[in-house]
């Protein structure tokens, strides 16, 4: 900021007296500042990045971490690739723009305040024309800025489009391949990319005009002052080095003030591409906060007391309907019915996953939103049909979410109760083998006994077990109707069993029937029979019907 008013006066220095005395000590003390202010820039930019890279590592992880506390809705609502693409690349884009284009606001802002300071103590004439005419200057930039902001939105969301094109295709390539679909998925994305293209010209359409809108402007004010400023030097109201001085810090303002209109619409753009990411941060979970209770032993009753559940996506189908039964410690109580009866649903709601309609769900007496989350999901542990591991070691999923984390002997134990402990001892790398992304590494069964062997680690006094035997080979599945039915754990736990095995669910305490949602029939394998209805007909087995002779 210093250079033009020394420039000014040693233009009228050497027009006046020509003395290299005072030539010397300006240029000297020119020099000093230059060097000062290069060192205070040094550390200010210094500064600036180290506190935007930890301001960036703090959004991303703000973001992720907001994400996985939203309600188990918002993920069926919103595709994968989606939340992905605006967790990494929206929140870089968002985290850029503040990097790049705040900061060169900020220093543009203060390098156009200082300028115009200097422009009013050496010409105030001058000064209110370059002043008059920044209104137009910023009424093209400011319509070209909201134009961005909704290129910025648009651009966004196709990238997020594209996004959940390729990971849908990509983590079902078995599929993709066995119904020979490579063509049609790589189709489908190029049509993406093709939209990102038209966009991408709207785009840089947007930044010409903005660019040759402010160089035109700058010049034709430019041309201005020096043609007023020169009326004023020969009428002799300024001298040539006020004139000087003058030129210098308008030349220095009006690139401010060009940085910072360049910089508005990137700035709106940025905006608009950070829309969802604060959206995300803002949102407030649906699901109901932890809870304070986390008692230090309680006895794994469970109770379904009239609970009706509809899906909030589809509140008008009621998916159980008046559910009313109990689970009670040391007995397995196994649901079994056609599919879309509700068996799954019920599960859910007895892991808190949603809310019923209608009734409550109790454990030991209280209902379950009144316990602590982590204590909660310790005591009540489900394993699915098709259970999801991680891309890690086969130590780290049994242990997934354990605080102290357990010992390896810990592991084994439970992983011999679920029949892992055989297959993973014959791996190369033992219980420190990767596991591959959702356990691509191993089978089906595979994966279903290290899910087992993950709850039971737990030691759960609630076990759900949601198809959770399907995979299992005939030694494995023996080894589970042994931990069903007479291990010595079994008296402290209470058993959820939903299969469609019904020789598994025979031996149970209790077997209720669900169809549409409602408790049809219930006892135990030999009353049912007895009864000769519904689970009598799903036991015999469908009747074939007698062949046609061919016509």
């Amino acid at each position: 900021m210093a250079i033009p008013f020394f420039t000014g006066h040693l233009t009228d220095r050497m027009l006046r007296d020509r003395t290299a005395t005072n030539f010397t000590r300006n240029i000297a003390i020119m020099s000093v500042i230059i060097i000062a202010s290069g060192l205070m820039e040094f550390l200010c930019d210094a500064l600036y990045n180290s506190t935007m890279g930890r301001a960036y590592s703090r959004l991303q992880a703000e973001v992720f971490q907001a994400v996985l506390r939203q309600e188990t809705e918002f993920f069926q609502k919103n595709q994968p690739g989606v939340i992905t693409s605006r967790v990494t690349s929206d929140t870089a884009t968002m985290c850029e723009s503040l990097s790049s284009e705040l900061s060169l606001l900020l220093w543009y802002l203060l390098r156009g305040l200082c300028p115009l300071v200097f422009m009013l103590w050496g010409s105030p004439s001058l000064t209110l024309v370059t002043l008059a005419s920044l209104p137009l200057l910023f009424l093209l930039p400011k319509k070209l800025g909201k134009w961005n902001e909704s290129l910025g939105a648009q651009e966004s969301e196709l990238l997020a489009q594209s996004s959940q094109v390729a990971i849908e295709a990509l983590s079902a390539m078995p599929t993709v391949r066995s119904f020979a679909n490579e063509e049609g998925e790589a189709q489908k994305f190029r049509q993406k990319l093709a939209d990102m293209k038209t966009l991408s010209r709207k785009v840089a359409l947007a930044y010409v005009v903005n660019q040759w809108a402010n160089t035109v402007s700058g010049m034709l004010l430019k041309v201005a002052v020096l043609y007023i400023g020169g009326k004023l030097v020969t009428g002799g109201a300024v001298t040539s080095g006020k004139l000087v001085t003058f030129v210098l810090y308008q030349n220095q303002f009006i690139s401010a003030v060009g940085v910072l209109l360049h910089q508005y619409p990137s700035v709106q753009k940025a905006m608009g591409s950070s829309e969802k990411v604060l959206e995300y941060l803002d949102r407030t979970p649906q699901c109901p906060p932890s809870g304070p209770l986390a008692p230090l032993s309680m006895d794994g009753l469970v109770q379904f007391q009239d609970v009706s559940f509809s899906y909030p996506s589809n509140p008008d189908v009621l998916v159980l309907q008046g559910l009313t039964f109990t689970l009670r410690p040391g007995e397995v109580t196994a649901l079994v019915g056609p599919n879309g009866s509700g068996k799954s649903t019920a599960a859910a709601l007895l892991q808190n996953l949603y809310q019923p309609t209608e009734g409550q769900v109790l454990l030991a007496g209280k209902p379950l939103p009144q316990y602590e989350h982590h204590y909660l999901h310790r005591q009540v542990v489900a394993v699915g049909q098709e259970p999801r591991l991680f891309g890690r070691s086969l130590r780290e999923n049994i242990a997934y979410g354990l605080t102290p984390e357990p010992t390896l002997e810990e592991v084994k134990i439970a992983a011999r109760k679920s029949g892992a402990h055989s297959f993973i001892s014959e791996l190369p790398q033992d219980y420190d083998t990767d596991a591959g992304e959702g356990g691509s590494q191993l089978s089906g069964g595979q994966r279903q006994a290290v899910a087992l062997a993950r709850a039971l680690i737990r030691k759960p006094r609630v076990l759900i077990l949601d198809d959770a035997t399907s995979a299992l080979d005939k030694h494995s599945q023996l080894q589970v109707r042994q931990l069903l039915y007479a291990s010595p754990e079994r008296c402290s736990r209470s058993v959820l069993l939903i299969t469609q095995q019904l020789s598994l669910a025979e031996p149970a305490n209790h077997i209720l029937l669900l169809k549409e949602g409602a408790i049809c029939e219930q006892g135990t394998h030999q009353q049912l029979m007895a009864m000769e209805g519904r689970y009598w007909d799903m036991v015999r087995g469908p009747v074939q019907a007698p062949e046609r002779a061919p016509e």
